[in-house]
C-alpha cells in the first residue's frame, strides 16, 4: 500500500483509508463480527487510516472500532469526529461547538475507543453559533494534554479553514469529493493546498452509487438511508446512472471495476488526498485497496473529467454545512 502525507507537516498514512460509518448504521443491517474481520484485513493490507465518529450509531461505531484494534492500536492511524449531537429521535441532529462540549466529547470518545489518544480529531460540522476560534482553541487543549495528535475540520468553508488554521495548525479537511460531487475542487482543495493542509475525501464512491451495483432506487433495503437520498431517488436515479456507465467504460479498458476507477480518479488528483471509502466487507475492502495501484492514462482522465456531476442535492432536508 502506497503512503500519502496529510498536509505539509502531517503524518504519512495509507493512500486509501477505511470509512467505518456503515459498519454500525445508515446502510441497513450490520454484523459486528464481519466488520471486525474487515478492519483486521485492512491492517493486513496496509490500510491503517481508520475513520469513525461519535455520532455513528450514537457511539456504537467508536466502540466497535476500538474493540477491533484493542490489541493492535500502534498499527492504526485513528480518526474520529465530534460536533453532531444525536437524541432519541433518530432523525434529529444538532451541532455543538461550545468549548465545554468539546472537552466532554474527547473524553467520551476516548472511553468508547478504549485508547488514551486519537491520532486525528475532526470537528464534524462547524457550529454557526460559536466562533471557530473558540472551538479550535478548546480542541487545541486536547492536543496539549496528549489526548489528540492532529486536528481537522469536516465540511468547512475556506474562510473558516483559514481562521481555524490561524488558531491551531489544521492537519486535514474532510469533505465529500467524488466523480459525481466535485464542489470541493473549486475553493476548498485549493485553500488546503495553499495552507499545507491534507484533504480527506469522504464518499469517494458516491455512497456506493459509482460501484455500479444498483439498478434502481428499489435496490436499497430497509434501514438504508440512500433510499431517501435526493440523488438516488426515482426522479434522479436514472439520470445519474449515466455517470456509472461512463465510468464502467473506462473500467473495462483498464481491466478494473467501476469502484476502482472512481477511486483512482480521486487519487490522481494528488498525493495530498487520502480517500476513505466505506465498507464492512473484506472483498469490497480488497477491491478498494487495489485502486491505489491503478495509474490512469491522460485519455482516461480527460474522459472522466468530462463526465457531468450528479443531478440532485447532496443531502435531503439538511441546511448548508459550509459556513
Amino acid at each position: 500500500m502506497q503512503r500519502h502525507r496529510l498536509g505539509s507537516g502531517g503524518p504519512d498514512v495509507s493512500a486509501v483509508g477505511l470509512g467505518c460509518m456503515g459498519m454500525s448504521e445508515f446502510y441497513g443491517e450490520s454484523d459486528d463480527a464481519e466488520s471486525t474481520a474487515t478492519i483486521h484485513r485492512a491492517l493486513e493490507l496496509g490500510v491503517d487510516f481508520l475513520d469513525t465518529a461519535d455520532m455513528y450509531g450514537r457511539g456504537a461505531n467508536e466502540e466497535l472500532v476500538g474493540g477491533a484494534i484493542s490489541d493492535r492500536r500502534d498499527d492504526v492511524f485513528l480518526a474520529t469526529k465530534f460536533g453532531i449531537v444525536r437524541t432519541d429521535d433518530p432523525s434529529a441532529r444538532g451541532i455543538d461547538g461550545r468549548p465545554e462540549y468539546v472537552r466532554e466529547a474527547i473524553d467520551a470518545s476516548l472511553a468508547r475507543l478504549g485508547t488514551d489518544h486519537v491520532d486525528l480529531w475532526y470537528q464534524h460540522r462547524v457550529d454557526p453559533g460559536v466562533p471557530i476560534e473558540e472551538t479550535v482553541g478548546a480542541m487545541a487543549e486536547a492536543v496539549a494534554a496528549g489526548k489528540v495528535r492532529y486536528l481537522g475540520l469536516s465540511e468547512a468553508a475556506p474562510e473558516t479553514i483559514r481562521r481555524a488554521h490561524g488558531t491551531h495548525p489544521i492537519t486535514a479537511i474532510q469533505t465529500e469529493l467524488s466523480l459525481w460531487e466535485r464542489g470541493a475542487l473549486e475553493e476548498v482543495l485549493p485553500t488546503c493546498r495553499e495552507l499545507g493542509i491534507g484533504f480527506v475525501p469522504y464518499s469517494p464512491l458516491g455512497r456506493g452509487f459509482l460501484t455500479g451495483r444498483f439498478d434502481s432506487s428499489s435496490d436499497f433495503g430497509a434501514g438504508d438511508f440512500r433510499s431517501g437520498d435526493p440523488r438516488m431517488g426515482s426522479e434522479n436515479f436514472d439520470r445519474n446512472l449515466g455517470i456509472v456507465e461512463a465510468v464502467r467504460g473506462v473500467a473495462e479498458r483498464n481491466g478494473a471495476t467501476p469502484a476502482q476507477i472512481a477511486l483512482a480518479w480521486v487519487l490522481a488528483l494528488g498525493d495530498d488526498l487520502v480517500p476513505i471509502p466505506g465498507t464492512r466487507r473484506t472483498d469490497r475492502l480488497e477491491e478498494n485497496a487495489a485502486a491505489a495501484d491503478i495509474e490512469l492514462q491522460a485519455a482516461d482522465l480527460d474522459e472522466l473529467n468530462g463526465i457531468a456531476t450528479a443531478t440532485g442535492d447532496r443531502y435531503a432536508n439538511m441546511e448548508s454545512v459550509n459556513r
